[in-house]
């Protein structure tokens, strides 16, 4: 490779297919980057060096590294790697319209992103010690479930017993990938997040690469 083309700090071209709604699917390449910009190219039109937090025709730069970028389109999150293969995020079909899902760690290391259920938004987080998808009473009023009419059960809290309701859930989206029929408990009391249990995960092969959390559907 040239010294110059180094030096830029431009390697291959990385690829994915973002869908921004409507069923049409948006090209996406990772050409460069340039110091703290991300060199794109989108729906093969002229590379266009994109800063963190700024856009560029509906593609969001949340961060640059340096052989990677993190773009936001519709409210999806998407690592982009230089020389990795194309992946594809943000389809909105009906059944499982993806298979990989790529999370970002914040500062404590808890994977943290938002998502539907049953085509409601939700935020959740990871939690690899939780058994089912775990979700507060506040958060499934808001979302419309109807967990009074499911099962009665007794949850173990580190305050002791609380009451719970049990139900299964018609969808969970995370990312591109939607997961139907999972069951889910209901907890009395709010709570930050949605918890994505192993019921959840078992869905997919789980990788941790860093900061980066790879969900790949089985």
């Amino acid at each position: 490779m040239h010294a110059f083309a180094r030096k830029l700090g431009i390697w291959a071209v990385s690829a994915l297919s973002l869908t921004a709604g409507g069923g049409w699917a948006q090209s996406v390449a990772l050409t460069g980057v340039l110091g703290s910009k991300a060199l794109l190219v989108i729906d093969g039109g002229a590379p266009k060096a994109v800063a963190s937090n700024d856009s560029h025709q509906g593609v969001r730069v949340l961060q640059v590294g340096a052989d990677s970028v993190v773009v936001e389109i519709k409210g999806q999150r998407q690592t982009i790697r230089l020389g990795e293969a194309p992946v594809s995020v943000g389809s909105r079909g009906s059944g499982v319209s993806g298979s990989r899902i790529v999370l970002m760690a914040d500062a404590r290391g808890h994977f943290i992103d938002r998502g539907q259920i049953n085509g409601k938004s939700m935020q959740y987080m990871v939690d690899t010690g939780a058994s089912t998808v775990a979700i507060g009473r506040a958060d499934a009023e808001r979302m419309g479930l109807p967990y009074l009419q499911g099962t009665p059960v007794m949850m173990r809290t580190a305050n002791g017993t609380a009451q719970g309701w049990k139900l299964i859930l018609d969808s969970v989206r995370v990312g591109d990938v939607e997961v139907r029929g999972l069951e889910a408990i209901v907890a009395s009391q709010s709570m930050p997040y949605v918890l994505l249990g192993n019921n959840l995960l078992a869905h997919f092969q789980m990788t941790r690469q860093g900061t980066e959390m790879i969900l790949v559907k089985r």
